[in-house]
């Protein structure tokens, strides 16, 4: 005989905080995702930013 019988509000809350999880974790993969891509694109960031901001770079120096 079970005494712990779950009841049917705690399958739906169950139920609705595994979709929000799923969603969560899917927003902070495409974050990442495109944080990754974006320093790919940017190559060496030390040497972009003095690109940017018309500093002399390394390759500028020899």
């Amino acid at each position: 005989m079970d005494l712990k019988v779950e009841h049917e509000l705690h399958k739906r809350r169950f139920s609705r905080n595994a979709g929000l999880g799923f969603v969560l974790v899917g927003l902070v993969v495409l974050v990442f995702g495109i944080t990754i891509v974006k320093v790919r694109m940017i190559g060496n960031v030390p040497e972009a930013y003095n690109a940017a901001a018309g500093l002399p770079t390394a390759e500028a120096g020899e």
